[in-house]
């Protein structure tokens, strides 16, 4: 589970996304530790990601993004829409700093349109005040629900304790 709910921006969505698509193919096993994933940092088991409207830049792109590339469900609210950029690099005279709009966002499916507009949850959840406020939070508990949903009836992970034989085998033609 992948909580982006009030993630006000940064730069880490694509960190994040890259490795959460890597997906589990195989072991590497070696005879004195146990079986280490292979690709590396590969994610097991379902995913899903919480977000709500508060989540912006950073949070709109990586919600957008989870849903986009299939990584599981997206539950919550609808996210911010305040995607571009800006570059805090304009020092004033009086030691102020200045900042514009520099840096906008372009997906193959929408366009341009996650400014202004956000991202749109598979599955979506309010948080009221009122659920807040008696210690609820029923975008977790659908996340949970979903979770359970989803997981595997059966272990992700292979037979690992069968290892092929190691008796040599007799060359065909030979004795």
């Amino acid at each position: 589970m992948i909580d982006v709910r009030y993630n006000r921006g940064g730069h880490v969505s694509r960190l994040l996304l890259e490795k959460l698509a890597r997906r589990r193919r195989g072991y590497v096993k070696s005879r004195w530790f146990d079986a280490e994933p292979e690709p590396s940092d590969s994610a097991t088991g379902p995913m899903v990601a919480l977000t709500n409207q508060y989540a912006g830049s950073d949070g709109d792109i990586f919600s957008h993004m989870f849903k986009r590339m299939n990584l599981g469900p997206l539950i919550g609210m609808r996210t911010w829409g305040r995607v571009i950029g800006i570059w805090p690099r304009h020092i004033l005279a009086d030691g102020g700093l200045t900042t514009q709009p520099e840096f906008a966002f372009w997906f193959d499916d929408v366009g341009w349109s996650i400014e202004n507009r956000g991202a749109q949850p598979d599955i979506e959840v309010d948080y009221a005040p009122h659920d807040y406020a008696a210690g609820r939070d029923p975008q977790l508990d659908q996340a949970l629900a979903e979770l359970i949903k989803l997981i595997p009836k059966e272990p992700t992970r292979g037979n690992l304790e069968q290892r092929p034989s190691r008796r040599r085998r007799r060359r065909q033609g030979l004795r």
